[in-house]
């Protein structure tokens, strides 16, 4: 079966598909967050320091944000289900590897497996799905699809310190082997079929290798732009990237069409709305972490459950919004829910050593609410803008903005704190100007997030 086929009639390949996607959208952000909870027992456990604990959690996500494109098209190619059963198979060996470390270096290398498969499983889930479902179904599905990413990081943290005071900090990582068992007996049971609506096509492999290479070294100076080379190498990335739209709008089997992003309006706006959106929020449990627990005087088990008020919000929101997407303009929802956005970031600049925590709950809330409206009638709009045969570019696509934008939040974030405080730890920095680089982060962040309104708003009818 092709992707170009219509949607199989199947009920049970249909709920097979929903439930692997949306099983595979759970467990990358899971592990991230219960791993990050295990850190310091794991440094204990290693004798290492804090730089080397912090490769464990890079080394997950730099392989993720990098191979997403390429994996994505590999999918068109080879098969979406393919991808994703070699991506489940990845994920799991590499978890069950992570438990049996014996040294640091020995974890890491777990990691960065980790990361290669969960770039398979987001570069090839949302496109089955959108492969299976027609049109009319498949907001709710991205929807649920969405609500597993904030389900898993709503839980991961209370189910990693959990699982490491009870068993120990490998029983983290043992906690995703039976779940990605189970999701590879259910997609060789029950998900017949194939989807490469681009079979037959060749794989761009000199684009793949400058996008992954560039892509990387952007990310990475970008991640360590406070250090003398962190410029240097966000500025070789850029220079590779502009190298790949180069040859990508001469090569003749391109890794990612150019015409996408040059005559699809939809698709383009859609991402720019999407990196936009994700370099506007996603520094704010950051900031409030920060907040709560410097200012306010919070442990950090009380100012994570102020701070999951936003991810539970997304994760009963997501699917009710995804599904309204299928009947209502999805620019209108995204549009609104971006609104909503900026609005929950100007609130959050409002805020004073002496602000209450409701107001704080109520930020998250309606942040949470939307980030909710926007996030899947968004995706819904970019795999509905395609062809059948770039459902897994398309959503490679969407989850390097997803990434970048991640990436781009934190450093901002980190420079208006290296300007306003200088050289201080944060620990050491004087109240008022701790309060006063949060304020300004969320102005700025509410700033970007209003223009993101008209990105969303440009893209136009998806109908």
């Amino acid at each position: 079966m092709s992707g170009g086929a219509p949607a199989p009639a199947d009920p049970a390949v249909r709920r097979a598909a929903i439930a692997v996607a949306t099983v595979g959208s759970f467990l990358p952000p899971f592990l991230v967050s219960s791993v990050n909870v295990a850190l310091p027992v794991i440094g204990r456990s290693f004798a290492v320091d804090a730089a080397t604990l912090g490769w464990i959690t890079t080394a997950g996500l730099l392989p993720a944000a990098v191979l997403v494109l390429p994996f994505g098209r590999l999918g068109d190619l080879y098969g979406r289900k393919r991808g994703f059963l070699l991506g489940v198979l990845v994920f799991t060996a590499s978890s069950l590897l992570g438990a049996l470390a014996t040294s640091v270096t020995q974890l890491v290398a777990a990691r960065v497996l980790q990361g290669v498969g969960g770039a398979a499983l987001f570069a090839t889930g949302v496109a089955i799905l959108t492969s299976v479902l027609p049109p009319g179904e498949r907001g709710r599905a991205l929807g649920l699809n969405v609500a597993a990413v904030y389900l898993g990081l709503s839980i991961g943290p209370f189910a990693g310190g959990w699982l490491t005071s009870v068993w120990g900090w490998r029983s983290v990582f043992c906690a995703n082997v039976p779940l990605g068992l189970l999701m590879a007996a259910v997609v060789v049971r029950w998900l017949k079929g194939e989807w490469a609506a681009a079979r037959g096509e060749r794989f761009d492999l000199r684009g793949a290798v400058l996008f992954t290479l560039s892509l990387a070294a952007l990310l990475g100076g970008l991640a360590r732009f406070q250090t003398p080379s962190g410029p240097w190498l966000a500025l070789a990335g850029a220079a590779g990237m502009a190298a790949f739209v180069w040859w990508e709008l001469r090569a003749p089997s391109p890794i990612l069409d150019m015409g996408l992003l040059r005559h699809n309006t939809v698709f383009a706006m859609s991402n720019l709305a999407a990196l936009i959106n994700y370099a506007a929020t996603s520094a704010t449990g950051f900031l409030l972490s920060l907040f709560l627990q410097y200012l306010r005087g919070l442990s950090p088990l009380q100012a994570g459950l102020v701070l999951v008020a936003q991810p539970v919000t997304m994760m009963v929101l997501s699917p009710l919004a995804g599904g309204l997407s299928d009947r209502v303009e999805p620019r209108t929802l995204a549009s609104s829910g971006m609104a909503l956005c900026a609005l929950g970031l100007g609130v959050m600049a409002l805020l004073g050593p002496a602000t209450p925590l409701a107001f704080v709950v109520a930020g998250l809330v309606l942040l949470g609410v939307g980030f909710g409206l926007f996030s899947s009638p968004n995706t819904n709009a970019v795999m509905s803008a395609v062809q059948p045969r770039q459902y897994g570019v398309a959503s490679g696509f969407v989850g390097t903005m997803r990434l970048i934008g991640q990436v781009l939040s934190m450093v901002v974030a980190m420079l208006i704190f290296a300007v306003r405080l200088g050289p201080v730890a944060v620990s050491q920095a004087p109240p008022h100007e701790l309060v006063l680089a949060i304020r300004f982060a969320f102005v700025l962040f509410a700033a970007l997030c209003a223009a993101g309104v008209w990105a969303s708003l440009a893209r136009g009818r998806v109908r």
